[in-house]
């Protein structure tokens, strides 16, 4: 084992001796002495010489398969690591299998930190890690992921704090490994604190350091527009495919004059209005204004913002959205800056607009994308060049009702009159859609709050939250009277639900509290309730829909969160079913549940993230590159392809997230095709181009 380690270390290639030279070190393990200070735990722990450098030591660490095998080093009495920020070490995984480590620090009254997030490491990588300490967490400076610290790869998430004048601990251990894993580690030191001061350069980027694509100076937008202007005009399109992009070198249908449905040799598929088999690859969010930051408030963070009088002053404006009930993040609200439409000005001009629509239009066909998905520019679906979804969501006052897993907002109430009518005015806008052949469908509301099947009150979420209310509840009295139809007497209701109330009234009237043990009976009728419930909310939205709209697909509400009772209740009223899945891949022994439901579905939003060039966060699905991004995107959209109940994909989003978040819930995750200065990933476009052109002859031979 030892001797195989040499050779790792002399591959890698790293000098774990280096350290920066303002930080303050803690061990080196040059001397045999410092092995005192470690207590091992399921562990074993050794002076390991590098000949990386010539009499440089480093320290083995061989950790046992079990629950949490760790090392630890006690400090002197009375260790005081002010004014420091952080602890860093030198970490290297010498096997072929990657390895998640984590850090802890412990102070003398016993305080630590989290402990909860990992480093990755792949196999035979090394770098330098960093556990923040005391730091504040990045929604409240207002957005999910801080800026790095400059060298290290930063443990952002442990805001735990402890007595930074009286440490006594730092422990580094793993979590569950399946079998025996080795480990090295050196130059255990203090750094300095994070900084959020003048982190944002003019054109919105990060301050403190460089990468492909980077903008150094205006005059570079020319270029860099001109270059991708040729590459568009030499590479406009993929081949066999209609005006729609449906797969002309596939079967001939019926040409309705509409997108529709159409299941075929035990798969499903979209058909064009021409009559050909269609897989809808889609972005979510095509538009140059959504990528407004508050800056008010966060001055400090800018290098840069437009004085007044500045023409590019115009890009300011003024939020008020609401954030989501499940944060609470800072600055979510007040005077905002566009930092991508100035860019977009800056590149194109005076009629920045329209040129950015020109382009945008040029591209999404050049790279392999034939759907523009929701929250997108309505103005590029009056071009007629590439399909279309509809943005609608159901707006007004009316009742809601608590699911007990409450993130974006309550579930509407479809037992209110009121949401009724305010569904018959949200589905007056389609009208102006309904003769349009470019229209695929429209989606209905998003990620609202059904309940989930991680245990059983979420799943029947809906209906506790239900009887918590009381009479004034539309979807109360609902539930009661489904209840008196079910049990003749509210003494049989008394019997079946074990509790002992005087009269149906006292159950309408008065919260009801089902905080014990549920049994069957009442599982019975709470599901059947769920179920009731969102049939109501599925047959009121179709219906108003189709009343405005009965040429086009209702695609469904976008589900994040979801029940069986509310997914089957979906598949009866909708054209088809829509998940926003943000997982690695699409699994097809996860979403089995679909395949006999009768119904199409559509993966919502999907999509994976790096902060290897200059961003904070690499959002809910995280890579370590872009080269691991793209080989993860083409592997998503093969197991969507390839799974016969899915339709199509659509990636959220079109350009990343604004550096310092977006207003309301801070995102400012690193997830675009391309950047806050209109540039490209040139690794996603690339992927996206490979998996569609041979998305249609895959799906068509692949065992039904």
């Amino acid at each position: 084992m030892r001797i195989a380690f040499f050779l790792s270390a002399v591959s890698l290639g790293y000098c774990l001796a280096a350290r920066a030279a303002d930080s303050s070190l803690l061990y080196s393990f040059e001397q045999e002495q410092e092995l005192q200070t470690i207590r091992v735990s399921h562990a074993r722990a050794s002076r390991l010489k590098h000949f990386v450098t010539s009499g440089h030591y480093a320290l083995q660490v061989d950790f046992e398969a079990t629950e949490r095998p760790q090392i630890e080093f006690s400090t002197p009495p009375r260790t005081d690591w002010r004014p420091s920020g952080a602890i860093a070490v030198d970490a290297a995984n010498p096997s072929d299998e990657p390895l998640e480590f984590s850090m802890e620090v412990e102070d003398a009254a016993g305080a630590r930190t989290a402990g909860h997030a990992a480093f990755a490491l792949r196999p035979h990588e090394s770098g330098s890690y960093a556990l923040a300490l005391n730091s504040p967490e990045p929604v409240e400076r207002g957005m999910r992921g801080g800026p790095p610290l400059p060298g290290f790869h930063l443990m952002a998430q442990d805001h735990h704090p402890i007595d930074m004048g009286h440490v006594a601990k730092i422990r580094i251990f793993l979590l569950k490994p399946a079998r025996p894993r080795t480990f090295v580690i050196d130059n255990v030191r203090l750094t300095p604190a994070v900084t959020y001061e003048k982190i944002v350069d003019a054109f919105g980027q990060y301050t403190r350091a460089e990468w492909r694509g980077k903008l150094k100076t205006e005059a570079e937008f020319a270029k860099q527009r001109d270059e991708e202007q040729a590459a568009l005009k030499s590479d406009p399109a993929l081949p066999d495919r209609d005006e729609y992009g449906g797969w002309t070198a596939g079967p001939q249908l019926d040409a309705t004059g509409y997108f529709r449905t159409t299941e075929r040799d035990g798969k499903w598929w979209l058909v064009t209005p021409s009559g050909h088999l269609f897989f809808s690859l889609g972005f979510n969010a095509i538009t140059p204004t959504e990528g407004d930051t508050v800056v008010e408030g966060r001055e400090p963070m800018f290098q840069w913002l437009p004085a007044a009088g500045d023409p590019l002053a115009a890009h300011y404006g003024v939020t008020r959205e609401a954030s989501p009930l499940g944060l609470k993040i800072k600055f979510a609200h007040g005077r905002t800056f566009q930092f991508y439409a100035a860019n977009l000005e800056r590149k194109y001009g005076r009629d920045w607009r329209g040129r950015w629509q020109t382009v945008t239009l040029a591209r999404l066909p050049a790279w392999g994308f034939n759907t523009i998905g929701n929250w997108s520019d309505p103005r590029l679906y009056e071009a007629k060049r590439v399909p279309y979804t509809v943005t609608l969501d159901i707006e007004g006052q009316f009742a809601e009702v608590p699911s007990g897993n409450d993130y974006w907002k309550r579930m509407s109430d479809p037992f209110d009159p009121a949401f009724a009518e305010a569904a018959d005015r949200s589905a007056r806008k389609v009208v102006q859609r309904r003769d349009d052949p470019w229209c695929l469908g429209t989606f209905v509301d998003n990620e609202l709050s059904w309940g989930t099947m991680k245990d059983e009150r979420g799943r029947d979420g809906l209906a506790l939250g239900t009887l918590s209310l009381g009479s004034s509840s539309p979807a109360k009295r609902a539930f009661v009277s489904q209840l008196r139809k079910r049990y003749d007497t509210i003494e049989a209701f008394n019997r079946a639900w074990g509790v002992n109330l005087s009269e149906w009234q006292a159950l309408l009237e008065q919260p009801f509290d089902a905080a014990g043990e549920i049994n069957e009976a009442m599982r019975h009728d709470m599901r059947a309730f769920v179920r009731a419930l969102a049939g109501q909310y599925f047959r009121t939205v179709r219906d108003a829909l189709k009343k405005y709209d009965p040429n086009h697909l209702y695609l469904g509400s976008r589900f994040a969160w979801y029940t069986q009772e509310t997914v089957e209740a979906c598949a009866e009223f909708c054209d088809m079913l829509s998940f926003n899945i943000y997982r690695p891949r699409v699994e097809h022994a996860a979403w089995s549940f679909l395949d006999n439901l009768g119904k199409p579905v559509m993966v919502g939003e999907f999509h994976m993230g790096a902060t290897d060039r200059g961003m904070f966060h690499a959002g809910l699905v995280s890579t370590p590159d872009q080269e691991a991004r793209a080989a993860m995107f083409t592997d998503y959209v093969r197991s969507v392809v390839d799974n016969p109940v899915f339709v199509g994909c659509h990636y959220f989003k079109y350009a990343d997230e604004p550096l310092t978040g977006r207003p309301g819930d801070g995102e400012n995750y690193s997830i675009g095709f391309t950047t806050v200065v209109d540039g490209l990933y040139s690794e996603m476009i690339e992927a996206a181009k490979k998996v569609s052109a041979e998305m249609y002859p895959r799906r068509s031979r692949m065992a039904p």
